[in-house]
């Protein structure tokens, strides 16, 4: 059974993310109908995963493209595109480079809910670095996919990819580096970043085909 959330536990599970986020705005978005939580017999509301997906999905709308409720409502109901699949293009205000918070090791492994030795682990094998909000980011997700019996040793391939593609980011634009502003520089680094991120998910989605033989 999928686990159900107070509204407190998805304030404090999103608010890694979103700072600014609180129960009031919640309950705010749910009024203008852009969720609707479960309720108990009591009244109180309670969340599965996909509403906290959903509420991630609105917020990230918000920060990153600065959409207003009504937008964002459209963009939620809208069909999926061609191709029948409903994954987005990769934002590319998402991927500017962060300002992540630095944190103790065990900070971070409190708010990713995982124990110092996965920690450990984690970081023996590449995935987390700098203990940080990113890494909080990075065991999150590692932690979701171990539910499919996917280990952080099955995951090195994923680092090794990712260094790969900054480092084609790199010399992809060194030519450019001295004709443009820092700020361009970093919203051209952002918007290629997205581009091959769009083309890995491209890449996976035509191949997953086979998944379903």
């Amino acid at each position: 059974m999928t686990s159900l959330r107070s509204i407190g536990a998805v304030v404090a599970e999103l608010s890694e993310e979103f700072p600014e986020i609180t129960a009031s705005k919640v309950r705010y978005l749910e009024a203008e109908g852009l969720i609707e939580p479960l309720r108990t017999p009591r009244g109180s509301r309670r969340y599965a995963e996909a509403d906290v997906d959903r509420l991630r999905r609105i917020l990230r709308l918000q920060r990153d493209e600065f959409l207003p409720l009504a937008v964002i409502a459209q963009r939620l109901t809208a069909p999926d595109p061609p191709g029948g699949d409903a994954a987005e293009a990769v934002s590319a205000t998402r991927l500017r480079p962060p300002r992540p918070r630095r944190m103790t090791a065990a900070e971070v492994a409190n708010r990713a809910g995982v124990d110092r030795a996965t920690l450990d682990e984690l970081a023996a094998h590449g995935l987390v670095g700098e203990m940080d909000s990113a890494a909080v980011e990075i065991c999150l997700l590692i932690a979701r996919l171990a539910e499919f019996g996917i280990e952080p040793r099955h995951l090195r391939s994923f680092k090794v990819a990712a260094d790969r593609e900054v480092g084609l980011v790199q010399q992809a634009l060194a030519p450019r580096r001295g004709s443009v502003s820092p700020v361009e520089a970093r919203d051209m680094t952002a918007r290629l970043l997205a581009l091959l991120l769009d083309l890995h998910i491209a890449l996976v989605r035509q191949r997953s085909s086979t998944l379903e033989s």
